[in-house]
């Protein structure tokens, strides 16, 4: 690759610039090689020409590609010089805000000046186990890194930490202690990475001060060792400082201040603690005020100083020594307040005695004051003949001063930091360890004096060390690789680390200059002239005779001689030391005290010492005076820096290396001259000239056939060998083998040879984006002519038919034209025509019309005159009537309105009920009836007498018509003589006519009335009846209204308390999960204590023995409950006598209360007697005799059965008792002849004692018991001596079945019978017939248990039928009442017709009823007759085996002991075992029970075992037995899952058994809530005896810890494969590229091997998990709690990573992050997943991957960017922005605008502060009841689970 073919027309090139140090510029025209300048232009378009030296041909530096600026390794980048990793450091620091950088194996660290969330606790989870080079920059990740080797490795590491005063060492250093502190945590209690996090408060408040380049800059320099055991658990840690600046205290330059201590005690002084320091403020100080300002802006000095004091209070320094230290301190403020006075010759001085300063100096010191004011001012001279005593002039007893000062502050440095070393230390051995040196780098001033020359020289050696350990990183790497590498020529720095250090060296030539007694600086100056003028790295300045030149590997400095004898020498007078050690308080004399009776030199090295003064003590007078020290400073400063060397080169050593961006301490400023200076001191740049030596750039060849397969040729890509396919490429496009070299695992390049690639590829891409364009765009020409073409002769087509149409449009236009014309004309003469016809017309009508109205007129008036007269005077006569009306409606009203106010109190009262509305309605629909009622008769009477009328009418007209037809008659017959009577005769009926017509009309008038005044009432009846319906609906909204309010209340109520509950219980899973983890932690630490003592007598405590109230937390359960004598005897062996006794105790107060639950029991078998005699009075009088029988029998049954328990019970407690008393007596001799503890044995056999006379008492009952028992039962034998002995039964009858009294009493005397027989009573006690007749009367008594439950069963469904029977009435009595309200309403024909429907209804639905009965009775007889035939069948075959039975049964009982047995019969859900074979039933159904072996059988079998186990326990009422098995079964599970802690298949096993068994617990609890799905021969499996609720909390409690360790360890198992399947892995091949990376991707942390897991791998494992848990049987609710949180952990840790990974940023990684979360829900999908809220917890994800994908430009970008993400905080956003990264030349950075855009839209946001997602968040997990289907009858037991042992019931 020719120089033509880089340096060509539009190549980017950085040239000088005095401003900007490199300033990029772009060559206009290609470059030609012998041309001697370069034409350029820059950013800003202006047009330059850069010369060009001929002789050296130095071409300007070449810029690398847009896309290799940013990234996170400057060794990446393609050139590698000292521009492009300015350049690289200044976009990430300011344009993406990293402050982090690698330099291949160096971490660049530049100070932001401002606080970053960078460093929380999330963060460092995050980077804790990964790979450096996987996560972005951090200094996490450097001690990560650190942290691993050394446990990989087994190798003592180093961090070294540098950089200028400024740039953040200190702070570096302490992030760097702190990761170690939360990542190796102490595995003990000593909280020892607590005091290393606390000595950095101490360290900085004594050894940091304020600079004119830091606010906490670090005077001394630090190593600080932090001890890690095999575990790399932190143990301890020591310290070791350098060069304190003990100039500092006595001296401060301008706008600098002391150290911090000085400034926070001034602050504190007003505590009353304080008071006898007698400080004021800082500014009263001369030592505390030379540099001006005394605060810091944001620093408080008083609460820095109570961080100060509670860290010496952590580091375990006595309240009386902090304040001694703060006494030392205060004194040397007041020795710099003392005045000296000078006397009048000038060479003498003096203190004054009553100098208020000085005596709080002595005060403080406790020295003697008259001795202190004479030596401050005098001195000794001693000779070989006499010691003469010397006056000081002002000066000198003002340096003496000094020089006490920073003595004393000297010796007090290094008493702290031994005493932090001392609290630092452990006596436990150290297996490795892990450094952190947090050291000055190189420094150059203006003046240069003998501090920046040791600080100088120090960097040097680091130097030294680093050159050599990057050469030899890069050696291994090429050897590693396996290609051929020569020498690299790197710079050697031990030319000037000679010319310093060798012989006749500086330091040597200093030394021998202090040697001599009139020694000067000038005299030193000259022999360095002289000695080393030859050396090329010393140089004499020409202006200076007493200065000197140094060139160091960063620069040259000059170095000011004056002052370099003195401070070599650090000396101080002797007397005034001695005054010191004479000190009243020990703490000031021990300072100054040396075991060698000599003060040590000014030192840095030593564990924790500082600088010392070696000041002679009285010797004899022969030896001279000499107040230097021994070992000047030079000489210690260099020993100890050899040592550092030494550790340091033993050690593996990881580089920090701060930068100060700039000097005015502004956030995010980078200055560019201030920042290549500090990078070309520190040693980046050495890094960078070193790896572009050889070959910077590497690629697997997986990555780089991914990235630059564009350049393969088709003919290649059919070769399956990738690395042929790379050998091939590179020898195609690069022709100079040097450029490149194949390993074995990557192809190394030269330098700028990627850039070359990169270029050719973004050629190839070019070339083929212009054929697309090219393609693309011919093809839209031509459909752009197609369209046009179209459009043509469309428009042709268009404009044709236009011509035509109006062509059309003209002849019908003419045509028209002729029609309006014709038609117009005519319309005008008709027109004319019509208006005066109209015109005639209407005058007529006017004249005619106004005659009319004349007339009418007149009329008119006429009438309003008598209408006028009429309404006046009706107006008067109702006004008078109104009048009188209004005066009575008044007085009417005035009394009404008091009436009804009385009323209306009284209705309001009675009104406000419903009750009251529902009566006044059902008034006033009786009343509505009653009139309407009323209504009917009067229409009736009405008819009547209309009726009557029109028959009296038609009467009467009959009447006329016959006297009619009499009168025409008599006329006839008599016409003349009798008119005159006729006449009268019709006058006379005329007038009956007319009073016949009066009346009726009277009639009708009244009825009419009546009519009218019942409407009127109906009418205001209707009224009010509609008012009272409107107050009822009222009412009704009201109480709706009220019922509204109340349920939004409950349920605001409702959702607080459930927000309450979920915190709750948020809150007690995590107390639940610490407690497991402390318990893991005691057991883990009393495995360690077992190894360690490894003593023949130590054993540990059973896991059995854990008692359930340590386990659970719950004290009402007691593990003495179990009464074991071996648990207590280990008991006793383990915790002592004292506990035991304890122990005994607890026990005797349970067998207290045993005895008061006998006497409950007797109290309740006696109302139950009494019960039964009640009901005995009920039956006739033969039966009494008989009932009085039974009774007796009864008492003698429930007599018997006490004696045998208390027999059985005082049997055991004696054997208990004894072996208590033998082992407590062993245990007491031993502990007398070892540890002498009588008091506790006596205690203990005090308790025994009481113990003893306790089974006096108890066998006292018993004779007792027995007794009466012998006497009862010989009456009972002589009052019925005529009836036959019974036999003695072999099985009991069925328990379901009705058992009579008599028959379980009978075999209860046939159990006494047997015995009597073959044995006395007398021998009872004998093992066997005790037990005998025990397990006959408990059989009695479960059978009257039977019955009694039986009875109180059918009582209760007769019970609950009687209800349903009541309820059913009442609905039908309701439905009734409806009904007749509503024929009610009917007419009386419609009221009989709906009842006559009604009553045929309701006989048909019976009659359907009984039809319905019928058929299924007659199925029932038919079902039950073939039954009756196949049960005969079944009868005879029987009865013909067990007569044979009976007969050997027979046979056989002649040869054993009579025993009361059950008779075989059904299963009955419950499991007996033997008390011995418990430890075998937990070994074989917990502890050694593997899933697999359970494979085809019932889901969480050994649930349904256990509680069967449980309902025997309790169905005999056994406590202990309950106890026992409960606590055997937690513990059992415990140590299995403790034994199986990484294995989910067991996990999930326990976890679903435990469930099951909590939800058996609940099922059958005997509570009503849990047994409503309950079946009936469910119901029968209940627990009778005991309430196991606090063992359901226990195993809720257990549920939790097991969920929690199930996701645990699912979490372990997908942790590693979450960042490989969703950011790395292609699930859309081809859709990610590949970008060059730097050193970091060969960490040595890296293994070999392909580690990457694909998404498939991911669901694969999630489905076995899946699978697992759905096998096993685990409730549906707890798998989806499980998935959710395994979803949010994969959200979270993808979304970290995410944050922290700049690689991954990009639009590629949007899209195959939206595509594996697609495939995520679609699994959910298919397992039936999705309702369990896993989605939801992916949406900060979800919007991750959309906001990688969304445009990122204009403001409407923004604005949706905002609008999409809500479940990202502000932070995350804005972090997400500026790690983006484009993977090619074609897309584009997010600006620096958009992001700042983003921001502001955004500031409203209310979003916490923590940048990463907690990825060890938990979820509170709910345990919802889920009852199971099975019966307990139903479950097999397979014969492989070896539980023989265990006995059906």
């Amino acid at each position: 690759m020719s120089v033509g073919e880089l340096y060509s027309q539009y190549t980017r090139v950085w040239i000088p610039d005095p401003d900007e140090v490199w300033r990029s510029a772009e060559l206009t025209k290609d470059y030609k090689e012998g041309e001697k300048s370069l034409q350029l232009r820059l950013e800003d378009g202006t047009i330059r020409e850069y010369p060009i030296d001929v002789q050296s041909n130095q071409l300007p530096f070449l810029r690398n590609p847009d896309i290799l600026v940013g990234e996170n390794d400057l060794t990446a980048l393609s050139y590698l010089h000292e521009p492009a990793v300015l350049h690289n450091l200044k976009i990430r620091f300011l344009e993406s805000n990293h402050i982090y950088t690698y330099c291949g194996i160096v971490l660049v660290a530049i100070n932001p000046y401002e606080q970053l969330p960078i460093y929380g606790q999330d963060v460092i989870y995050a980077y804790s186990g990964q790979n450096m080079g996987d996560m972005d920059p951090h200094i996490f990740a450097v001690a990560e890194e650190a942290y691993k080797q050394m446990a990989r490795d087994e190798k003592n590491q180093s961090i070294i930490v540098s950089g200028e005063s400024g740039a953040g060492k200190t702070v570096s250093a302490k992030y760097a202690m702190r990761y170690f502190a939360t990542v190796g945590g102490s595995a003990s209690d000593t909280n020892i990475e607590e005091k290393v996090l606390a000595s950095s408060p101490i360290m900085e408040a004594i050894g940091n001060a304020k600079t004119t380049r830091n606010d906490n800059s670090s005077r001394f320099g630090k190593y600080i060792q932090i001890g890690f055991d095999k575990r790399y658990h932190i143990i301890g840690a020591n310290m070791r400082t350098y060069l304190l600046e003990k100039s500092r205290v006595v001296f401060q330059a301008d706008g600098e201040r002391n150290y911090h201590i000085f400034y926070q005690l001034c602050a504190a002084a007003s505590l009353p603690e304080f008071k006898e320091l007698a400080l004021t403020c800082a500014e009263d100080f001369f030592y505390t005020s030379q540099g001006g300002d005394t605060r810091i802006e944001g620093i408080d000095d008083a609460e820095d100083f109570e961080k100060t004091r509670q860290a010496f209070t952590l580091l375990g320094v006595r309240e009386s020594h902090q304040i001694s230290i703060f006494k030392i301190i205060a004194s040397i403020l007041h020795l710099g307040n003392v005045e000296i006075q000078a006397e009048r010759d000038g060479d003498s001085c003096s203190v004054s005695p009553q100098d208020a300063h000085l005596n709080d100096f002595c005060r403080l010191l406790g020295v003697e004051h008259s001795q202190m004011v004479h030596w401050l001012c005098h001195r000794k001279l001693v000779t070989t003949s006499e010691t003469y005593v010397k006056t000081m002039s002002p000066q000198q007893v003002a340096n003496a001063r000094s020089a006490l000062a920073k003595h004393i502050y000297a010796q007090l440095f290094g008493w702290i930091v031994e005493h932090v070393n001392k609290a630092l230390h452990t006596a436990l051995k150290q297996h490795s360890f892990i450094g952190v040196l947090d050291i000055y780098g190189f420094e150059t001033f203006e003046v240069n004096s003998f501090e920046q020359f040791c600080i100088n020289y120090a960097n040097e050696k680091l130097q030294q060390q680093f050159n050599s350990h990057v050469f030899k990183l890069e050696q291994e790497e090429y050897m590693k690789e396996q290609i051929p590498w020569t020498l690299i020529d790197f710079y050697d720095n031990q030319p000037c680390i000679d010319l310093i250090e060798a012989k006749l060296g500086i330091l040597d030539l200093l030394d021998e200059e202090c040697k001599v007694p009139k020694g000067t600086d000038q005299n030193w100056a000259q022999k360095l002239y002289d000695r080393h003028s030859g050396s090329q790295h010393f140089q004499k300045p020409r202006m200076s005779n007493t200065a000197f030149i140094v060139v160091h590997f960063a620069d040259k400095v000059e170095y000011l001689s004056d002052g370099f004898l003195e401070k070599n020498r650090d000396t101080v007078y002797e007397e005034q030391i001695n005054i010191l050690k004479a000190s009243k308080f020990p703490l000031v004399a021990d300072l100054f005290h040396d075991d060698k009776d000599s003060i040590p030199a000014a030192t840095t090295s030593g564990k924790g010492s500082s600088s010392k003064i070696n000041i002679r003590s009285a010797r004899p007078p022969l030896k001279a005076s000499n107040k230097e020290h021994k070992k000047t400073v030079g000489h210690q400063f260099r020993t100890s820096l050899h040592l550092l060397m030494e550790t340091l080169n033993a050690t593996t050593p990881h580089y920090v290396r701060c930068i100060k961006p700039n000097d005015e301490k502004l956030p995010f400023h980078f200055d560019p001259k201030r920042a290549v200076q500090q990078l070309r001191a520190c040693g980046v740049l050495e890094t960078i000239r070193i790896s572009a030596a050889g070959y910077p750039s590497r690629w697997a060849y997986h990555d780089f056939f991914n990235r630059y397969r564009v350049l393969v040729k088709k003919r290649e890509l059919a070769n399956t060998d990738k690395k042929a396919i790379c050998r091939s490429v590179l020898e195609n496009l690069i022709k100079d083998p040097d450029k490149f070299q194949f390993g074995r695992t990557k192809i190394f390049f030269r330098a700028g040879q990627v850039a070359y690639l990169e270029k050719l590829r973004a050629d190839k891409f070019r070339a083929a984006t212009i054929m697309i364009q090219k393609t693309v765009r011919g093809w839209l020409q031509k459909v752009k002519y197609r369209r046009l073409k179209a459009a043509t002769l469309t428009l042709q087509r268009f404009c044709r038919g236009h011509l035509a149409r109006r062509l059309a449009e003209q002849l019908r236009r003419t045509r028209a034209a002729v029609m309006f014309q014709k038609q117009y004309r005519m319309r005008r003469t008709r027109v004319a025509y019509q208006r005066v016809r109209r015109a005639a017309v209407i005058i007529q009508a006017f004249t005619r019309g106004m005659l009319v109205r004349r007339s009418y007129r007149q009329v008119l008036m006429e009438h309003k005159a008598t209408v006028l007269q009429k309404h006046v005077r009706g107006w008067m006569a109702r006004r008078r009537f109104r009048r009188l009306r209004g005066a009575a409606i008044v007085i009417q009203c005035a009394f009404r309105m008091l009436k009804a106010k009385q009323e209306l109190k009284a209705l309001k009262i009675e009104a406000r009920s419903a009750e009251h509305l529902k009566r006044l309605n059902v008034g006033m629909e009786n009343k509505v009836v009653q009139l309407q009622r009323k209504i009917d008769d009067q229409n009736k009477e009405f008819r009547t007498l209309s009726e009557q009328l029109s028959a009296v009418t038609s009467m009467h007209t009959m009447e006329v018509e016959k006297l009619k037809k009499e009168l025409a008659r008599y006329q006839q017959g008599h016409s003349g003589d009798s008119s005159l009577r006729l006449q009268e005769e019709v006058e006379s009926l005329r007038a009956e006519l007319q009073r016949a017509h009066s009346e009726r009309k009277i009639l009708e008038d009244t009825h009419t009335k009546e009519k009218d005044e019942l409407k009127k009432q109906v009418a205001v009846l209707e009224q009010e009846n509609a008012l009272l319906k409107d107050e009822k609906e009222q009412l009704n909204n009201q109480i709706l209204c009220q019922v509204k309010d109340e349920f939004a209340q409950n349920s605001v109520k409702e959702n607080l308390m459930k927000r309450e509950l979920e915190e709750e219980r948020s809150r007690y899973q995590n107390l639940v999960k610490e407690y497991s983890r402390l318990e893991q932690r005691y057991d883990n630490l009393r495995d360690e204590m077992s190894i360690i003592k490894q003593t023949p007598g130590h054993r540990r405590n059973p896991s059995n023995q854990s008692s359930l109230e340590s386990d659970s937390n719950y004290p009402s359960i007691s593990t003495s409950e179990v009464g074991d004598t071996e648990d207590a005897l280990q008991q006793a062996e383990d915790i002592g006598l004292e506990k035991a006794a304890m122990d005994m105790t607890v026990f005797l107060k349970l067998q207290k209360r045993v005895r008061e639950l006998e006497q409950e029991r007797k109290k309740l078998q006696v109302q139950l007697e009494k019960r039964e005699q009640q009901d005995g009075r009920k039956v006739q009088g033969e039966q009494v005799k008989s009932d009085l029988d039974l009774d007796q029998n009864a008492d003698l049954a429930y007599n018997s059965l006490k004696r045998q328990e208390l027999e059985s019970e005082n049997k055991k407690l004696k054997n208990d008792l004894n072996e208590l008393r033998k082992a407590v007596a062993d245990q007491a001799t031993q502990n007398n002849s070892t540890h002498g503890s009588p008091d506790s044995y006596h205690l203990l056999l005090n308790q025994l004692k009481l113990a003893n006379e306790e089974l006096e008492v108890r066998k006292e009952e018993v004779l007792i018991l027995r007794t009466q028992i012998v006497s009862a039962d010989q009456r009972r034998l002589a009052g019925k001596s005529t009836e036959p002995n019974i036999n003695a039964r072999t099985s009991w009858p069925n328990s379901e079945k009705h058992v009579d009294q008599e028959d379980a009493i009978e075999a209860y005397h046939g159990v006494c019978q047997t015995n009597r027989k073959t044995e006395d009573w007398g021998y009872l006690n004998e093992d066997g017939e005790l037990g005998l007749a025990y397990q006959g009367l408990k059989q009695v008594a479960r059978l009257l248990e039977a019955q009694l439950q039986a009875q109180s069963r059918e009582h209760e469904e007769e019970v609950e039928g009687l209800k349903a029977q009541v309820e059913a009435l009442k609905e039908e009595l309701d439905k009734q009442q409806q009904t007749f309200c509503q024929t009610l309403l009917l007419s009386p024909e419609a009221q009989v017709e709906f009842g006559v429907q009604q009553e045929i209804s309701r006989l048909t639905n019976e009659n359907l009823d009984l039809k319905e009965l019928v058929e299924k009775l007659e199925k029932n007889e038919k079902k039950l007759k073939k039954q009756l035939k196949i049960y005969m069948k079944k009868v005879q075959d029987l009865e013909a085996t067990q007569a044979l039975a009976q007969s050997e049964r027979k046979r056989h009982e002649l040869n054993r002991q009579v025993t009361v047995q059950r008779k075989e019969k059904d299963f009955q859900g419950m499991l007996e075992y033997h008390k011995e074979d418990e430890a075998l039933l937990i070994r074989n159904l917990v502890t050694e029970l593997k899933p697999q072996t359970l494979a085809g059988t019932v889901p969480c079998l050994p649930a349904y075992v256990l509680y069967m186990c449980i309902r025997h326990a309790d169905y005999v009422n056994d406590d202990l037995k309950v106890h026992s098995l409960l606590t055997s079964t937690i513990n059992g599970i415990k140590k299995v899952l403790k034994k199986h802690n990484e294995d989910f298949e067991m996990t999930s096993f326990w976890l679903s058994n435990t469930c099951r068994l909590l939800h058996c617990l609940k099922q059958y609890s005997g509570d009503e809530g849990f047994m409503t799905q309950n079946t009936p021969k469910q119901n029968e499996h209940c627990l009778k005896n005991f309430d196991l609720t606090e063992y359901r909390q226990v195993l809720s409690d257990l549920s939790i810890q097991i969920y929690q360790q199930l996701i645990k360890i699912a979490e372990g198992v997908l942790q590693p494969m979450i960042v490989s399947a969703m950011l790395e892995n292609e699930s859309i091949q081809g859709l990610s590229g590949v970008k060059p990376t730097g050193y970091r991707k060969r960490s040595s942390s890296m293994v070999d091997g392909d580690n990457s897991y694909c998404l498939e791998a991911v669901i694969r494992q999630m489905t076995s998990f899946h699978t697992v848990m759905r096998d096993q049987g685990l409730d549906p609710e707890i798998i989806l709690q499980v998935f959710k949180q395994l979803f949010y952990m994969i959200n979270a840790v993808t979304l970290n990573n995410l944050l922290l990974r700049k690689d991954v940023c990009s639009w590629s990684t949007g899209m195959q992050l939206r595509y594996n979360i697609s495939q995520l829900e679609e699994w959910l999908r298919g397992r039936n997943l999705h309702q369990s809220g896993a989605v939801q917890t992916m949406e900060p994800l979800i919007q991750a991957a959309q906001l990688l994908q969304l445009k990122k430009k204009t403001l409407e970008d923004a604005e949706a960017i905002c609008s999409l993400c809500t479940s990202l905080s502000t932070q995350q956003i804005v972090k997400i922005l500026n790690l983006y990264t484009p993977l090619n030349e074609f897309e584009e950075r997010v600006t620096v605008a958009f992001i700042r855009t983003i921001q502001a839209q955004l500031q409203e946001r209310n979003d916490p502060q923590q940048l990463l997602l907690d990825s060890k968040h938990m979820f509170p997990v709910l345990f919802p009841f889920n009852p199971s289907s099975l019966t307990m009858d139903s479950i097999h037991i397979p014969a492989y689970l070896n539980l023989e042992f265990l006995s059906e019931v």
